[in-house]
């Protein structure tokens, strides 16, 4: 079999990269190992994480806020089982999806574990029979895994990574987090929500330590009345386990020892490239020591006919960045000359309320001595935010001092996630503050913080604080 563009993995980046391939008129394969299409965001990241925030969330809400809509619920309960069900069926259906679009954009599926006999040739192993594949060019998605240390033995039933925090039997009764980033924080929270203490160790000085330090602040204000509490600048230095019985024992700054004892340790320290089994050598794919594929600014390896997307190669993982380098690749191939702004690619952490950034972080303009303003604007003085009870959390502008073009927006509050597409498409036109503080927002809406935020930054100009 012969085809223009091979896509080993589909997730994301590599389904998306399939699709556009198939748009161009290419002949279009995708290899992927497992059963099922997705890759980790659709199947055990992304979506079955945001059904269990949703599922969470709607208890805690019945249980906290209910009574003071004028809702009365009683005899209220957790039913685990049903909730680990329904996330399985928002998972099938997306799969679902992702078959579809394959058999509709004429993409053939190999299933089975795809590697590199040479530059062109591919061997797929697995599934119902091997094959070999000859191709012109090969895009690899093969994603990440998550990434471990190197004294801690995960057994995946106590000592556990995200996979299986997707399916637990029962609400841990105290659920220690190793790192604060956002998978740490967004399955805590959904476990908090259900009624565990969650611990949170984190080497760094602050939650979500890659994003503005102001946002990880505010939300650790946030989770801490959900029933967190945190160990940070803490280093942990072992991890026990003895029959239901967990303890993490941690080295603060200072030298001193802590000893933190749960059921459950999520251990939620990052992600790793994830290349193993490809055979890169026998292409002759340069790949780093933790198994990330060199690319250049094309995101071509040092093979002319092979390039590398998503979390094999350098930048944040995103499930979004994989896509946009997806559409990046597929149209070099087709001679077009798209750009990606690696800048303006937002983040998001899906615990309530939301946290979004994009753009530079204070911390960034001050490093790179880049003069600038900053605006604010908290959702306790919106009227929107008062009606549904979601008080908690601000939007911070920042801009720069001279030409007021806006350098960054972060937010943490009700649907941050959707609101940053606002702010990525005024930093993708390069508009200023006083550009977004001079458009209509409707009223009573987020929105209009942002909005407000904007005339903060623009001499202080904030209509309702």
């Amino acid at each position: 079999m012969k085809y223009d563009v091979t896509v080993i993995g589909s997730g994301p980046g590599g389904y998306v990269a399939a699709i556009r391939c198939a748009q161009l008129g290419m002949q279009t394969a995708i290899i992927e190992k497992y059963d099922t299409l997705g890759g980790t965001c659709l199947n055990v990241g992304c979506i079955p994480s945001k059904a269990l925030l949703d599922s969470s969330e709607h208890y805690h809400n019945a249980k906290n806020h209910f009574k003071t809509h004028g809702i009365d619920a009683t005899n209220l309960k957790v039913n685990l089982k049903q909730m680990i069900k329904r996330k399985g069926e928002v998972v099938r259906q997306t799969v679902a999806g992702i078959d579809f679009l394959m058999k509709k954009n004429k993409i053939d599926v190999f299933h089975g574990l795809g590697s590199f006999i040479n530059k062109n040739t591919i061997s797929v192993n697995g599934g119902d029979k091997d094959q070999t594949i000859e191709t012109e060019y090969v895009i690899i998605a093969t994603g990440s895994k998550p990434a471990n240390l190197p004294f801690i033995n995960l057994d995946k039933k106590r000592v556990i990574t995200s996979t299986e925090a997707l399916n637990m039997s029962s609400v841990p009764k105290h659920l220690i987090v190793i790192g604060g980033g956002v998978i740490g924080v967004e399955l805590g929270s959904v476990y908090a929500r259900l009624g565990a203490k969650v611990s949170v160790v984190e080497f760094l000085d602050s939650l979500i330590p890659t994003m503005d330090r102001s946002m990880g602040r505010e939300l650790q204000k946030v989770l801490k009345k959900n029933g967190f509490e945190y160990y940070l600048k803490h280093k942990v230095t072992a991890v026990e386990t003895k029959g239901p019985d967990i303890k993490v024992t941690a080295e603060n700054s200072k030298g001193e020892q802590v000893e933190i004892s749960g059921d459950y340790c999520l251990v939620s320290i990052g992600r790793r490239p994830y290349t193993e089994g490809l055979k890169l050598e026998n292409a002759g794919v340069r790949a780093g020591e933790n198994g990330q594929i060199e690319v250049d600014d094309q995101l071509r390896t040092n093979v002319k006919n092979i390039f590398a997307i998503g979390d094999v190669v350098k930048g944040a993982m995103l499930a979004h960045k994989a896509e946009e380098e997806g559409v990046f690749v597929a149209e070099i191939l087709a001679g077009q000359k798209p750009h990606i702004n690696y800048l303006l690619i937002p983040g998001v952490v899906y615990t309530w309320p939301e946290v979004a950034s994009v753009g530079y972080s204070e911390e960034q303009l001050k490093e790179k001595e880049i003069p600038y303003k900053s605006g604010s604007f908290p959702f306790k003085a919106s009227g929107r935010a008062r009606a549904s009870m979601d008080t908690e959390g601000l939007i911070k502008v920042l801009a720069h001092k001279v030409t007021d073009e806006i350098l960054g927006v972060h937010m943490i509050g009700p649907r941050a996630a959707d609101m940053i597409a606002e702010a990525v498409v005024a930093m993708e036109y390069r508009a200023s503050a006083e550009d977004i503080s001079r458009m209509s927002h409707a009223h009573p809406t987020f929105t209009e913080s942002f909005k407000e935020a904007c005339l903060a930054a623009t001499d202080n100009r904030a209509l309702h604080i």
